[in-house]
């Protein structure tokens, strides 16, 4: 393509193209020597979640085929599993084929150079010590451990280290004392918005082991959904479930699952309220008479059982018995959020058992629920979990409070004695950067809270709310943004420098694939389902730098969300941070910086990549009317180029615009924000950090 063309094609301003090109060259020589230096500035393989202490040494351990591995772990126990696990991703990577029959044998002989030991089998609870040493020597490599859990943690930062040259594969020297800085690292998933299959949950559950999450909260019971089958009320999974719901078999299964991937499975059954799944089988238990049907749509709804009536306690004392011999884990998750009291207000019994009780409001007719169900999970050996609105003074010290509302609830637990983990600011659906989550911190810098205090901060937990995610889009909602969040509960706390984060986490995104995600894997897949062909180049290049609107701004768009909606458009495709328009922020900041030409030259070639986007879009449209509201955003696009080409061309040849043009760019840039096909394009701050830069 030839000078002229360029010019006809992008539409930049011609008298800065003189300068444009000419330092084109300089940065064509430039991004070779960068790429040239890179082996000279390695900063070292990508581990995520940080260790504790990390001792570089001098050497590495050569990787071949006569890598045997031995221990004393026994065939089919948890160490034994992790380390064939250990060893088929370790062949998976480097493509050699081992000489051990690792399945059949671990014992430790003359061949063996990995060398794992611990001393006794961790249990699943929180306060499990979780630690381990790391040795790797030029000649062998060592991994020690109280507890197998320990081995399994160490297994995760042995494959991180795996480093390649021309040579072949190796593991660095190094000495890794490790352990977590919280004892409760949790991922929450939300099953009965929009219901995941057992593979689903198990994908995510060997991602969690990857970066040591510890904890899956499984919320079962919802408005939407009862997700478990009950043999005791059996109507509740079949009237209740639309037929999507996990056999006590599938439980059985998952859990054992987890067990072996050192992580604890605890349920969440939400009541009194988000109860209305429960209803459409037993009505007899709710306030308000029925009949009830399953909801389809999402938000806080009436629905709520009845405190007053005595039968609900020993409806649920039948339940928590057969549920409690499910589930093995100490805790039990009552939710407790969010009760809507209008059917209480209105039902003269509940009115008058509240007046007898002298229960002066609807929050202590709460608490007296919370406490005849804490009586019943006592009495099965759990230990109770809720929301902040499960908090009630009277209440035992040993319930955990989750707090979804802020960290000063979190606070004021832990000030009257109760032990806590965070959520708030882990919201991971509401599609918020990796940055703001990797910053917020369960027991902050700054915290008030005594040494004896912060103990009972357990940790926190990133809560992955269904309501606009499916099957095929969960991944993407929660990975690799959950890598950033499982760092922050496991490293220690000075462990916070966000470039370097991003930078690890770009390699972790990428490793998270070989366990079977499909966060990246699955966009290509909807994109081409939108458009009928593989011709999606264009939308995957608009989508990489696209975001969904952030918080629960998709539910106020004009659509109406149910749990019947296609979660198939291209919002749907796009991920919730572009990473591409944080990388193009920072060569736009140290462009303004430094002003240097070759600087303006890497932009504008950014931006010549994305020129013929509003086009292509735009024909793809013509057979694909899903993405006629997509050519909207592209159109906005394409606006974006020009007021950033003009700024450009402003800032290269020191020159002042006028109020007119400046004030102009700004209305077009507060139009540009608005959401397109319920997306936003997440270069524009970049873009206006170029704009503001004339108005000094």
């Amino acid at each position: 393509m030839n000078r002229n063309r360029i010019i006809q094609k992008i539409g930049f301003n011609p008298a800065f193209l003189a300068v444009f090109f000419f330092f084109l060259f300089l940065l064509i020589g430039k991004i070779a020597a960068e790429q040239t230096g890179l082996k000279e500035n390695n900063q070292g393989p990508a581990l995520m979640p940080v260790p504790a202490k990390l001792e570089w040494k001098t050497g590495v351990f050569r990787l071949d085929e006569k890598f045997y591995v031995g221990g004393e772990a026994k065939a089919d126990s948890r160490a034994f599993k992790a380390v064939s696990r250990f060893m088929f991703r370790l062949a998976g990577r480097t493509g050699m084929f081992f000489e051990q029959d690792f399945l059949a044998e671990q014992k430790i002989n003359d061949l063996t150079r990995f060398f794992y030991k611990f001393e006794r089998p961790g249990q699943l609870v929180p306060g499990e010590d979780e630690s381990y040493i790391l040795e790797v020597f030029p000649e062998k490599i060592e991994l020690q451990a109280k507890t197998d859990l320990g081995i399994l943690r160490g297994l995760e930062t042995l494959l991180q280290l795996l480093s390649a040259d021309s040579q072949g594969y190796y593991f660095p020297c190094v000495r890794i004392e490790d352990k977590p800085r919280f004892t409760w690292r949790g991922l929450l998933i939300d099953s009965c918005r929009h219901f995941m299959p057992v593979e689903v949950i198990k994908r995510n559950l060997l991602a969690m082991a990857t970066v040591k999450l510890n904890v899956l909260h499984w919320h079962l019971s919802e408005d939407q959904g009862f997700r478990v089958e009950s043999k005791t009320f059996p109507k509740l999974h079949r009237l209740g479930s639309d037929g999507m719901y996990y056999t006590q078999g599938q439980i059985k299964e998952i859990i054992q699952f987890a067990s072996d991937l050192g992580i604890r499975v605890m349920p969440e059954f939400d009541i009194p309220g988000h109860s209305t799944s429960w209803f459409v089988a037993y009505p007899e238990y709710a306030s308000a008479p029925g009949p009830y049907r399953i909801e389809r749509g999402f938000g806080v709804f009436h629905p709520v059982f009845n405190p007053a009536n005595p039968a609900t306690y020993k409806f649920f004392d039948e339940f928590f018995r057969e549920m409690a011999a499910l589930f093995p884990d100490p805790y039990m998750h009552i939710g407790g959020d969010e009760v809507e009291a209008l059917h209480w207000k209105e039902n003269p019994q509940i009115q008058a058992f509240m007046k007898k009780h002298n229960l002066s409001d609807n929050h202590a007719l709460q608490a007296y629920f919370n406490k005849r169900i804490l009586k019943i999970l006592t009495k099965y050996n759990k230990k109770m979990v809720g929301w902040d609105e499960i908090y009630q003074p009277g209440l035992p010290k040993d319930i955990v409070i989750q707090s979804w509302r802020g960290t000063q609830a979190l606070i004021d637990g832990a000030q009257k004695g109760y032990q806590g983990i965070l959520s708030n600011g882990y919201y991971i659906d509401l599609c918020e950067t990796t940055e703001r989550h990797y910053l917020n911190d369960p027991i902050p810098p700054d915290s008030p809270l005594t040494p004896a205090e912060k103990k009972l901060i357990l940790g926190g937990e990133a809560t992955m709310w269904a309501e606009l995610v499916s099957p095929e889009t969960i991944d993407s909602r929660i990975w690799p943004r959950t890598a950033a969040i499982a760092e922050r509960l496991w490293s220690p706390q000075e462990v916070r420098d966000v470039d370097d984060m991003y930078r690890r986490l770009k390699v972790i995104n990428l490793l998270l694939e070989e366990i079977g995600v499909q966060h990246l894997r699955n966009q290509e897949m909807m994109l081409r389902r939108l458009v009928g062909s593989e011709n999606i180049a264009a939308l995957k290049k608009l989508a990489s730098i696209a975001e969904p609107i952030k918080g629960y701004a998709r539910h106020s768009q004009g659509r109406k969300y149910t749990s019947l909606a296609p979660l198939t458009r291209f919002v749907d495709a796009c991920f919730p941070e572009s990473l591409e328009a944080r990388e193009f922020r920072k060569m736009v900041e140290e462009f303004l910086t430094t002003r240097r030409p070759e600087s303006a030259s890497r932009i504008y070639m950014y931006f010549l990549e994305l020129k013929d986007i509003k086009a292509q879009v735009a024909a793809l449209a013509e057979k694909s009317p899903v993405l006629r509201e997509v050519v909207l955003l592209a159109d906005n696009l394409d606006k974006l180029i020009s007021i950033s080409s003009e700024a450009l061309s402003f800032i290269m040849e020191d020159k002042k615009p006028d109020a007119s043009w400046l004030e102009t760019s700004r209305k077009k840039l507060e139009e540009i924000k608005k959401p397109k096909a319920e997306c936003q394009l997440a270069i524009v701050p970049a873009v206006e950090l170029l704009v503001k830069s004339l108005n000094r």
